[in-house]
């Protein structure tokens, strides 16, 4: 089908109500609402509907409801309701990420707010010899991993320290990076997607490159149920992945970072959208499994000497590693303490079973907080406690290295790569007196990489069991040059002042790092954030490099303009990249 004859179908429909004149009140939105959905999906309740009105770390406002759709037919049908009813509508999956993109902010919007969350539409189809997979929204990473390993396939990505059930979609969007150093960004040009264009028109495109019909129903329906050839669809043209992301990381000697979220070149449609996109489908590649891997532990008390290895291995390396983690000391150490129930759960009960357990812990808390003669954050309180009273969980010469070296960096090598990393550590640390390496165990390799997984979680763990006594947490995500030698930050007074801690960590050969700042009780928070970005504007760095704008950045010109291209009436989740809430009404220039 013809994008063109869909674009024809919706603005015969368009029209239609146009000439009716219809305006709805905000019972008539949520009345045809719960005539499409249900009353089981829909909550217009604000005590009931709090948890996905609130962002992850911080943020949050009001919304008129949120919707819980069934089906891709239910999601199309929820935002004719909403784009009839003149609502503002934000696109909501596992709602994982750190920078309020996700969540409605503050109460200061000029329409009614609707929030849409996908979860319940998880399907996902594994295509073309499995070389390839279509996501629905609410299908997760976990569910991608799972199934792919059942085909000896590996997926685009994998979970980071902050994704527990991060949706693949999500993933996209949000240009999402993760620690797969061969993999880059989540990137494709293959989408299926509802946008509202400039005459306030609701337009569904089909760019996945799959026949599924002629008109919305049909085309949504088919999806919905698999009604497509999953073993032979024509190879297309447009990328499904980052094919170029190996080769840029390799140029050591760019003065360019290697990813950030307001890179054009991955800006395409879905990847990168952030919401401003409903997305009801992505094409995706897979990659075949490695026969062996095998992980080192580095420990080094230089900068210089941790530089020199990197740029030694993406430059002369055959094989470039599969995963590069970079902690330092300190982070290590929050980890270890405030991270641990973390690890132990995921060690216990697996990965799967932690996204259910923290929307329960979610749920629970949103019902503690009415009761204001309650503690703070409670559940996170008695999870600290029950995690300390246990054994040591972290391999004895991993904390050996903690006591011997300031920075923690864990390779992970597959297959003929193997012999070419233990070769290279073995020559690159035979005269080191302040850096050496081991090559891990099983067991310890996976404590190392659960151990790097909790840190995200352990910093906010930290700032909520010491709240009585440091100031807010400040989280930023930065990608530097390429080319930098002094990859660690040196802060002057004016910010080191206002510091409690500073924890860094991040994927090391990408050169994105996760820094998050405990301030001292009284600091100013927007106030020290402003420093920081100014030091890392000088530094030639590049912000928010994975997590993307939400509200808590200024988008860049570039990513600005793409936004207004894809969402002219300003519908699709108004004030993000700090930019108008206020609708634009696009179609009187034209």
């Amino acid at each position: 089908m013809s994008d063109q004859r869909i674009k024809e179908q919706t603005m015969k429909n368009y029209l239609s109500k146009a000439t009716a004149n219809i305006m709805l009140s905000a019972a008539q939105v949520l009345a045809k609402l719960t005539e499409v959905l249900g009353a089981a999906n829909i909550q217009a309740d604000p005590a009931k509907n709090e948890h996905y009105r609130m962002g992850w770390r911080s943020g949050g406002g009001s919304a008129l409801a949120v919707l819980f759709p069934q089906t891709l037919l239910d999601m199309w049908r929820s935002l004719e309701v909403c784009v009839e009813g003149n609502c503002i509508i934000i696109m909501q999956a596992a709602k994982t990420g750190l920078t309020e993109g996700s969540t409605p902010s503050g109460d200061d919007y000029d329409r009614p707010v609707v929030v849409i969350n996908t979860l319940a539409i998880n399907k996902l189809y594994l295509i073309n010899d499995n070389e390839q997979i279509i996501s629905l929204p609410g299908t997760n990473l976990h569910q991608l991993q799972y199934e792919l390993k059942a085909v000896n396939r590996a997926p685009h990505s994998v979970i980071g320290s902050s994704t527990l059930g991060a949706s693949i979609v999500g993933g996209v969007s949000n240009n999402s990076g993760g620690a797969l150093v061969k993999r880059g960004p989540a990137y494709t040009e293959l989408s299926l997607f509802a946008q509202i264009n400039e005459h306030d028109q609701l337009v569904l495109v089909n760019h996945l490159e799959v026949d599924l019909g002629d008109t919305p129903e049909a085309i949504l329906t088919n999806l919905q149920n698999g009604d497509f050839d999953k073993l032979q669809l024509p190879q297309s043209n447009k990328l499904a992945s980052d094919k170029e992301y190996i080769a840029r990381v390799q140029d050591v000697d760019a003065n360019t970072p290697s990813r950030f979220n307001a890179d054009k070149r991955r800006l395409y449609e879905a990847s990168g959208c952030a919401g401003k996109l409903a997305v009801f489908a992505v094409r995706l590649d897979t990659y075949p499994t490695a026969t062996k891997e095998q992980t080192f532990y580095v420990g080094s008390n230089s900068v210089h000497e941790l530089a020199q290895l990197r740029r030694q291995i993406l430059s002369s390396f055959k094989n470039v590693p599969e995963v590069g983690e970079y902690m330092h000391r300190d982070i290590f150490d929050v980890s270890a303490k405030y991270g641990k129930d973390t690890f132990l759960s995921i060690k216990h009960l697996g990965t799967n079973a932690l996204p259910r357990l923290f929307s329960i812990k979610g749920s629970i808390d949103a019902k503690l907080s009415k009761w204001s003669w309650l503690p703070k954050h409670l559940t996170d309180k008695v999870m600290q406690m029950i995690a300390q009273v246990l054994p040591q969980h972290l391999p004895k010469r991993m904390l050996d290295y903690r006591s011997q070296y300031e920075h923690h960096l864990i390779i992970k090598m597959s297959d003929e790569g193997i012999h070419e990393a233990q070769a290279f550590l073995k020559s690159f640390f035979a005269d080191s007196e302040i850096g050496s390496y081991f090559t891990c165990t099983q067991a310890e390799s996976e404590s190392a990489f659960l151990h790097r997984f909790a840190a995200a979680g352990a910093a906010l763990r930290y700032e909520v069991m010491h709240e009585e006594d440091v100031g807010e947490i400040l989280a930023l995500d930065i990608a530097i040059p390429r080319n930098e030698l002094a990859w660690l930050e040196n802060l002057p007074d004016s910010i080191s002042q206002h510091l409690e801690k500073k924890l860094y960590y991040g994927h090391f050969f990408c050169y994105v790092f996760h820094q998050d700042y405990i301030l001292k009780k009284g600091s100013d928070a927007k106030q020290v954030k402003k420093m920081m970005l100014e030091l890392l504007n000088k530094r030639g760095a590049k912000y928010p490099a994975e997590h993307n704008v939400g509200h808590l950045y200024d988008a860049e010109p570039d990513l600005q303009h793409f936004y207004e291209r894809l969402d002219p009436t300003n519908t699709f989740n108004p004030g993000i990249g700090h930019l108008p809430k206020t609708k634009r009404n696009c179609s009187c220039c034209l």
